[in-house]
């Protein structure tokens, strides 16, 4: 479970102080698959880099699994993210001279997971690139490299996964396939994410929605 309370970010430049989360309180069960939206600048994205240990909060805790992270030292969030976090990122951040395979199989490896190709090469078939773990990124489509993008995310079985735009460099039909794809993750897996989208379609596709504006949460609801 991730609890959030009384979370606020201010930045500070020129003499000015500007405020990019203001006051969230949020609470996200475990295996819940949730979206947060809202227009640019809305604080979203600050939301998920602080809920992964990648950025500190002005003021506020963030309390996962029973654990505040705003204590933690840089070592204890590195373990944290290793042990308990995927990533999906919209510019995909696969390793350009690793083949798809090697890609997920290093994640794993460094997590000092056993018969991380085994594992590997399960999940590349299941996000279907079967034919495609000795290709390079630069050898894979946009679609492709997003696929690949999930295993690595899932290799782990995280119990948490962060996706930030994870459709956002995608036209419509891979957009759908990866939003599948995330949710026949999410069900096998039982890990829970955060999805941060623009796209109201999108968004749709999670269990429950958070809309914010000026970094507060001003709708919180299902999305049926």
């Amino acid at each position: 479970m991730i609890q959030i309370n009384g979370l606020n970010k201010s930045l500070f430049g020129g003499g000015h102080r500007v405020n990019i989360l203001n006051g969230i309180d949020l609470v996200i069960p475990s295996g819940q698959f949730m979206a947060i939206t809202g227009a640019s600048g809305s604080g979203k994205t600050t939301l998920l880099s602080l809920i992964a240990g990648l950025d500190e909060p002005t003021e506020g805790n963030i309390i996962i699994n029973g654990q505040d992270i705003t204590k933690f030292s840089e070592d204890e969030l590195a373990e944290l993210r290793s042990k308990n976090f995927g990533f999906i990122f919209q510019n995909f951040n696969l390793i350009p001279t690793l083949t798809a395979l090697e890609n997920v199989t290093l994640s794993a490896e460094l997590n000092g997971s056993n018969e991380t190709q085994k594992k590997s090469t399960e999940l590349l078939n299941l996000v279907g690139l079967t034919n495609r773990n000795h290709h390079y990124p630069s050898q894979l489509s946009g679609g492709e490299q997003q696929r690949l993008s999930l295993a690595r995310a899932f290799i782990n079985e995280p119990s948490i996964v962060l996706a930030d735009e994870p459709t956002g460099n995608l036209d419509s039909e891979n957009s759908k396939r990866i939003l599948d794809l995330m949710t026949d993750l999410h069900r096998n897996k039982k890990s829970t994410i955060a999805l941060v989208t623009h796209e109201s379609d999108v968004a749709k596709k999670a269990e429950r929605i958070i809309v914010m504006d000026d970094g507060k949460i001003v709708q919180d609801s299902l999305p049926f």
